[in-house]
């Protein structure tokens, strides 16, 4: 299968990397605004250099592509509407065109939890604790806490859109990843122990515990994040849907349901099982 990747390298596009770059399953292309120097840990690959805001460049790397992976996104919820609006917004249309332009059959939309961010806002701190009993499934009202997430609302409808329109693509999954960090952080203590050498607090405290509580529910790790990604790809069932980005972790407050049933999804990892960051 060849696949269009774009934001290849951020947190997310790397997993992918470390776990389906090598996979006979799959020939990747790499979209991103910029490479990689050779000596980076993410250099060396083959790269079309390009911004998902500029339509022929992506036009051409979509040529031959049987799915898409777009990943691409100003990722941040405090983002203003001109940080959002050409990468989330101009760059969503630009990816679901080409992808109908193009005839590719599969297009997986990376999402984000913060298109549901006013649950959190308004359940948090309690709900970063076990026992809390929130569970938001993919058909709850849609609560976005930011521009961001708003974008990623948008993204999501405008999947809807064009496979319920257009002929191509033909099938649509949204994932609202949760929290992938990259390998250093990647396990619930990643946050705060980052925190800790930015000298936001000091590790053991308030501030600390309830970071890590925190990312118990919400961390996805990347070897379950890839993993997703490669449900989605080898999917021949669902025309749409929205699906959650997390681990199977005892706290989470995102359903896994409704990914284990319709995509296959069984991620291996649960933040419960850490008890202290990695030595």
């Amino acid at each position: 299968m060849d696949v269009l990747m774009t934001g290849v390298y951020g947190r997310c596009g790397t997993a992918v990397i470390d776990h389906l770059h090598d996979d006979d399953a799959y020939d990747f292309t790499y979209f991103n605004r910029s490479d990689r120097p050779d000596d980076h840990p993410y250099g060396g690959y083959d790269t079309v250099v390009g911004d998902v805001s500029d339509y022929d460049a992506l036009d051409d790397a979509a040529e031959g592509q049987d799915a898409m992976v777009h990943m691409a996104a100003y990722p941040y919820t405090d983002g203003t509407w001109e940080d959002i609006f050409e990468p989330n917004i101009i760059g969503m249309y630009n990816a679901l065109e080409v992808a109908r332009e193009n005839e590719i059959e599969s297009f997986v939309f990376l999402s984000t939890n913060h298109v549901m961010g006013g649950y959190e806002d308004e359940f948090a701190p309690e709900i970063y604790e076990p026992g809390h009993g929130l569970v938001i499934g993919h058909d709850d009202p849609v609560r976005p806490d930011s521009f961001y997430g708003a974008s990623k609302a948008y993204g999501e409808d405008m999947g809807r859109y064009y496979v319920e329109n257009y002929e191509y693509p033909k099938q649509f999954y949204a994932l609202r990843v949760c929290s992938v960090r990259m390998p250093e952080y990647d396990h619930p203590y990643g946050d705060a122990e980052a925190a800790v050498e930015n000298g936001e607090f000091e590790r053991g405290s308030a501030e600390y515990q309830e970071t890590v509580g925190r990312m118990k529910a919400m961390w996805q790790s990347r070897r379950d994040f890839a993993h997703e990604i490669d449900c989605c790809l080898q999917d021949d069932n669902v025309e749409f849907g929205i699906f959650s980005g997390v681990s199977d972790n005892q706290r989470r407050w995102y359903d896994l349901e409704h990914a284990r049933s319709q995509i296959g999804y069984h991620p291996q990892d649960d933040g419960e099982e850490w008890d202290s960051p990695p030595e």
